[in-house]
């Protein structure tokens, strides 16, 4: 399969990946025949890129981050126990939290069981999901980039879970915010701003009184929007006194809202999202875990059409964890002219490198 700008797709073509909510329910299946009137509904529903069916890539296909079980366990885990804890904020009650650790700590070990199964660097589309509360699966992905990290950095078991917690819980205070600042389309005002600004400190303030949620839990929501340089919010923490989980937790946070679909904006790349983060090297972010989140995650998409150095044009069929700048490459056009379909590694050959991506998905257009 092959992944393509919507706007570039022909009627009649067929979906090569299924389209979900975040119940987990399809709301197009793979092979669904993509018509003007489907089309249209896409582009009603935020989503700019779908992966098509196509003869030169059929044998492409995409290994999810996770599994599809542990993908909806964790979801459903985290809008039932989340919602919970807004209402009670909401009606100044104490929220006991007893079987919330429980419940994490579960989806907490399915993740990182999936993760260490997978020998696979993670692919952030690897699934094209319409959200109907970006909140809930944003939790889920961060969860997935700072695990992926912290396997990367060779974190114990006891690490792993305490940032794991830490990661699916950053976000907890978002719940008292309005959902029309969450996602309004244009700036926010000073006093929207601060309504965001007051989510770090609504969540730990929340979480450091549950039993059995780990104190540096709490401290990752109450820092993962501190900044090396002082620039973060809420207390403008500096260096080293942001603890290191709430570093991780930070860089996984910027990958996933900016390479996320939303209703006020369309998403980056990841190359483009990774430059982001290295653009706030020193700054904003730690960079040995920027290089250990790039070591962790696909560059260049599987599907991806790209051009190389040598002015061939071909789709990304195969990531390279050791370098992911450098995928397998299906050859499709030499010198502007169509070719019979064929594989070269960038591995075996460093000095050719992707140097444009297909215009339809270029930032300009996002």
């Amino acid at each position: 399969m092959r992944l393509v700008s919507i706007k570039s797709i022909s009627e009649g073509e067929k979906l090569g990946k299924a389209i979900y909510n975040d119940n987990g329910q399809i709301l197009l299946h793979r092979g669904a025949t993509l018509t003007k009137r489907v089309l249209g509904r896409l582009n009603e529903l935020g989503i700019p890129i779908v992966y098509i069916q196509d003869e030169r890539t059929k044998d492409i296909e995409h290994s999810d981050m996770i599994k599809e079980e542990t993908k909806q366990k964790a979801i459903q885990t985290i809008k039932s126990e989340f919602t919970s804890i807004a209402d009670d904020m909401r009606l100044n009650k104490t929220f006991s939290g007893e079987h919330l650790s429980k419940g994490f700590s579960q989806v907490v070990h399915a993740i990182l069981d999936d993760l260490k199964l997978n020998k696979h660097v993670l692919s952030v589309l690897s699934d094209v999901i319409v959200y109907d509360d970006y909140v809930f699966t944003h939790s889920l992905n961060v969860t997935v980039y700072t695990l992926g990290i912290a396997i990367e950095l060779n974190y114990n078991e006891k690490q792993m879970m305490e940032i794991g917690l830490g990661a699916i819980l950053h976000d907890v205070g978002k719940m008292v915010v309005p959902l029309d600042v969450l996602q309004k389309p244009g700036r926010l005002s000073t006093d929207e701003f601060k309504e965001v600004q007051a989510h770090a400190q609504a969540g730990f303030d929340v979480l450091r009184k549950l039993p059995n949620i780990p104190l540096l839990a709490a401290h990752c929501a109450f820092q993962h929007h501190e900044r090396l340089d002082g620039s973060g919010y809420p207390q403008g923490l500096t260096g080293d006194s942001i603890h290191e989980y709430a570093k991780i937790i930070a860089i996984a946070d910027v990958f996933d809202a900016v390479t996320s679909s939303r209703v006020y904006r369309k998403p980056m790349l990841p190359h483009e999202a990774l430059e982001l983060l290295y653009s706030g090297v020193e700054n904003q972010f730690d960079k040995s875990l920027v290089e250990a989140f790039r070591r962790t995650i696909a560059m260049y998409p599987v599907g991806l059409t790209v051009t190389l150095s040598d002015d061939r044009v071909g789709i990304v069929v195969k990531q390279n964890k050791e370098l992911s700048t450098h995928p397998v490459i299906r050859v499709i056009k030499e010198n502007g002219v169509d070719v019979d379909p064929y594989d070269i590694d960038l591995m075996d050959h460093l000095n050719i490198t992707i140097v444009e991506i297909e215009t339809m998905l270029a930032k300009s257009e996002l």
